[in-house]
């Protein structure tokens, strides 16, 4: 194995690796030895393989096959106030532990994935992304199964706190608001298998000897068998045990990202939304389907957009109340705004 001189610009190394796994520097991409040292903009890939990552200050983030990670930014210092991290997760599912870093402000500790941004405090939390940038983001507990902190998820339209084992949300785009968050039936020692670097020991089975009857296949009749006396759906066909649980999936929370959007969790629930003190009903936060209405909340500004045949964009100040009866082309859609004192009512086309 080659192992990479440090250099002052060196900020941790590959500290696992199975498997198929680069890092690219630049436009130059490099097989990832163990010790092989990282530097801030370096991207980590895993194809058929898997990969650890250790930073100065011994956070650790663990990649499973198919995953991108990208180092933004990282400067570690023993003054809290100049250390920093920023890392990007790209794709795929990655443990983040936080070291050192975990005790500085979480201002300083920017991670995010294609559809939100993630704070943290001391934490340690697993994020799968998925090919369409969705996202799930599990906080994991400690050593003494409480809660290793709490993570902040953040979106444009509002952001979820996640400060419970095994508490989870879901994003699907940056317009949205993070999902309520959802406390999953998962184990540390799941989580653990399933992002296993190294391969686990093979259990030597010794199978009972059992004597094989060899049929003639001429012997064979199709019309011995009743099949309307079978039951292929009989319950014990269909039981699911831990035992038919493959701990290296990788693809279980991809899976469990799947189950979570179809069950509706990442919408918002009666159309209801409250983000920063500003509740909104009758359409969705973000890009509603639905109304084709677009509504988007920047500081003290909430603003409705909706272009179909006519165009129209409110902005409105959000400490305000109002009812916005919007009409275009015979298409009517009633908004209400932090109870909707106001009423104001706009008519355009036929």
């Amino acid at each position: 194995m080659t192992k990479v001189q440090a250099s002052v610009a060196d900020i941790g190394g590959v500290s696992e690796v199975f498997g198929t796994a680069q890092i690219k520097r630049g436009s130059e991409k490099k097989d990832a030895d163990l010790d092989f040292s990282i530097q801030s903009n370096d991207e980590a890939f895993t194809t058929n393989g898997r990969m650890a990552l250790t930073f100065l200050d011994d956070s650790t983030v663990r990649l499973t096959e198919h995953s991108q990670l990208t180092i933004d930014e990282y400067v570690y210092d023993p003054d809290p106030s100049k250390a920093k991290m920023a890392l990007t997760f790209g794709l795929g599912t990655a443990r983040f532990i936080s070291g050192k870093l975990g005790k500085i402000d979480k201002r300083r500790i920017k991670l995010r994935t294609p559809v939100a941004d993630i704070a943290i405090r001391g934490t340690d939390f697993t994020a799968t992304v998925d090919e369409l940038g969705r996202s799930l983001i599990i906080l994991l507990p400690n050593q003494y199964g409480v809660s290793s902190g709490e993570i902040e998820v953040v979106t444009a339209m509002g952001s979820v706190l996640l400060n419970k084992p095994y508490e989870a949300t879901t994003v699907s785009v940056f317009e949205s608001v993070p999902s309520k968050p959802v406390i999953l039936d998962l184990t540390l020692d799941f989580i653990d298998n399933m992002l296993i670097v190294t391969p686990p020991k093979k259990e030597v089975v010794i199978a009972e000897e059992q004597t094989a009857k060899t049929a003639n296949i001429l012997d064979f009749n199709d019309l011995d068998i009743d099949y309307l006396a079978e039951d292929f759906l009989a319950a014990d066909n269909l039981e699911f045990t831990e035992l038919d649980i493959n701990f290296l999936d990788v693809n279980y929370l991809e899976d469990m990202l799947n189950i979570l959007d179809a069950l509706g969790i990442a919408e918002e629930e009666d159309r209801l939304a409250q983000v920063s003190g500003v509740t909104v009903t009758g359409t969705a936060l973000g890009s509603d389907p639905s109304t084709q209405i677009t509504t988007l909340i920047s500081g003290p500004t909430i603003s409705l957009i909706r272009g179909v045949s006519e165009f129209t964009r409110l902005d409105l100040n959000t400490v305000g109340g109002y009812t916005v009866i919007l009409i275009q082309d015979g298409v009517s859609n009633t908004i209400k705004i932090n109870g909707g004192d106001s009423t104001i009512r706009i008519v355009q086309g036929g």
